[in-house]
């Protein structure tokens, strides 16, 4: 396993989504996992269980863009079905996170949960090929979705923001 991405193993079933999150889920998977999430979402796929049962921790842009799903998710359109997430066994480290940043109403959060996907099919997802400024425009979305949901994120993401913009327009601009 690379040290500093997240294994994802994925599930279908024919009323849910496993997906499980092993490892550490930084910015280096959060495209991947981003991509996922919304194909199998696209696909008519409406809840979604994240196993987190061997993820260590989560850095700001994987919650930022795991915020944003959720975000998207509870905020259907009228008629569309809203989609859930839930999260089954996040440490207290994670949990503290998604508590302290004034996101984890988001999702609906389950402990001790004995993880079964013995009814599901594995489906082998490809990585996704994305490129540094893919990278960096979702590490700037996910920071921005953070500081939008919770006005007290903004002191603690503000510059980052801000180096995340300025390094984007620089990297379009020598496009």
């Amino acid at each position: 396993m690379n040290a500093t991405a997240a294994n994802l193993a994925v599930w279908v079933g024919e009323k849910v989504v496993w997906v499980k999150i092993a490892g550490r889920a930084t910015f280096t998977s959060s495209v991947d996992f981003k991509t996922l999430i919304n194909q199998l979402w696209q696909k008519g796929n409406l809840r979604f269980v994240l196993d987190l049962t061997d993820c260590v921790l989560m850095d700001s842009t994987f919650l930022g863009v795991l915020a944003g799903l959720g975000l998207k998710f509870s905020n259907a359109q009228s008629g569309e079905t809203p989609a859930t997430i839930e999260l089954l066994n996040a440490n207290g480290r994670i949990s503290d996170l998604l508590e302290n940043l004034g996101v984890a109403h988001l999702f609906r959060l389950s402990k001790n949960a004995s993880p079964t996907n013995d009814n599901l099919t594995p489906i082998d997802q490809a990585a996704a090929s994305a490129d540094r400024q893919e990278v960096q425009r979702t590490c700037l979305e996910a920071h921005e979705t953070l500081m939008e949901i919770n006005p007290n994120n903004v002191p603690r993401f503000k510059d980052v923001a801000r180096f995340l913009a300025e390094d984007l327009k620089k990297m379009e601009e020598t496009k």
